[in-house]
């Protein structure tokens, strides 16, 4: 239960990882209208040598130490030949700028599998740089981290890691970052997993330890492991001494945790908003959300939002959230959620959270109901599809959010929106 090396937070519960297909691709060019002209270097693991000018798809070069050790100059971009897979680390020291960022893409036959980077190295992408657009890359099995940012300003679109520690660690360094449009896979590693101390940390699909970052309609599945100290450990997305970010949009299925939150000390882990994500989880003791006041040495952690999230966790250990040591209006606000637990929907100790708006169902509800939530099945069309069926007692329920279109893009009312992730669309 307590933080790992810097790494970040153990979490709770229990979830099972799921096999999902491939992220597609994006278009080698798709970032070209918003960079300056720039040098394109090409890298094939089978046919390329370093000693070529690598300016070229005839021509390219081979290995990631060409690739580490190239001068990048803003509005350049690096591609890696799809079906193709390397060895080691990419490392991306070099600089962007605002208008002429750094890209990393793909070329070559679009039915080919993405390139892969990875292998027993710490992480497979390692990001200290700035101004970078990373796409249709695949970082698989590394001991820490599949893609690793430490700068600032830097977007993954249409990225896939699996059988890492970390999908995507965002260290405590990193800002403004930007994770969308990716896989997160089966990333059911641990970093520290010891009998006894409560200290079993891992399993992340995104670690967040930095400030201002977004992650956006990603898939995010798997994060689980077995823990000593606590049987199984993981979330898809763990925020650890990270400030004001926003996950949204995301669809996570069968992570032991959607989200835990925690700081160490001096530091803290406020002003998190989690809105319109789609969390479900067959497992017996999964959660969607874990937080903390002021009664534990990683707490208070305060500001936390969830806004329009739907949860289906049909498990009889399993709860929609959990606010202790000390829960309070600061630490937690929750409006428009539509939970469904097989344990309990929600708890709270102290003061309670802030919650309004809500619709619940479960074995017990152990908080407070705002005025506007009930307790009623949401009726979702099922276990795995969070779409609301007419009559839910889901529909126009909510209060307004600042948030107008929902997880696929559908409009929310400004007066009376639905409770959950997605408004009803009869």
């Amino acid at each position: 239960m307590n933080p790992s090396a810097g790494r970040g937070r153990a979490a709770l519960f229990l979830s099972v990882a799921g096999l999902l297909p491939a992220v597609l691709a994006t278009a080698p060019g798709a970032h070209a209208a918003s960079r300056a002209p720039g040098t394109t270097y090409y890298v094939d693991a089978s046919s390329g040598n370093d000693g070529n000018s690598g300016t070229r798809a005839t021509t390219p070069w081979k290995s990631l130490a060409r690739v580490n050790s190239a001068a990048l100059a803003p509005g350049d971009t690096v591609a890696f030949r799809r079906g193709r897979t390397w060895t080691g680390s990419l490392l991306l020291t070099s600089s962007g700028t605002p208008t002429a960022p750094l890209t990393v893409t793909a070329y070559g036959d679009r039915s080919a599998a993405l390139p892969v980077v990875g292998g027993q190295v710490s992480e497979c992408v390692r990001v200290t740089g700035a101004h970078w657009r990373i796409g249709s890359l695949r970082a698989s099995g590394c001991l820490w981290a599949g893609f690793e940012i430490r700068g600032s300003h830097t977007t993954l679109t249409a990225v896939q890691a699996d059988d890492n520690v970390a999908g995507i660690s965002i260290a405590d360094t990193a800002h403004h970052n930007t994770v969308r449009d990716s896989t997160l896979v089966d990333n059911n590693k641990m970093s520290v997993n010891t009998p006894g101390g409560w200290d079993d940390s891992g399993a992340f699909g995104v670690l967040l330890n930095g400030d201002d970052n977004l992650v956006t309609h990603n898939l995010i599945t798997g994060s689980r492991a077995v823990s000593h100290d606590f049987g199984h450990d993981g979330a898809a997305v763990e925020v650890f001494n990270g400030d004001r970010n926003r996950v949204e949009y995301n669809t996570a299925r069968d992570n032991e945790t959607f989200t835990e939150l925690g700081r160490g000390p001096g530091r803290t882990a406020d002003g998190n908003v989690f809105a319109f994500n789609a969390v479900t989880s067959v497992h017996p003791a999964s959660a969607f959300l874990v937080t903390r006041g002021a009664g534990t040495g990683e707490g208070p952690v305060n500001g936390t939002r969830a806004l329009n999230n739907s949860v289906d966790l049909p498990g009889p250990q399993a709860q929609g959230w959990v606010c202790y040591a000390g829960c309070s209006p600061d630490v937690l606000t929750l409006r428009n959620n539509a939970i469904r637990a097989g344990g309990k929907t929600g708890y709270e100790d102290g003061l309670g959270a802030d919650e309004d708006a809500g619709v619940y169902a479960g074995a017990q509800t152990q908080f407070l109901l705002g005025p506007r939530s009930v307790q009623a099945d949401p009726a979702f069309v099922s276990a795995s599809d969070l779409r609301l069926t007419g009559g839910s007692p889901a529909i126009g329920r909510g209060v307004p959010v600042e948030y107008t279109t929902d997880i696929v893009g559908d409009p929310v009312s400004s007066t009376a929106p639905d409770a959950g992730a997605y408004q009803f669309a009869p």
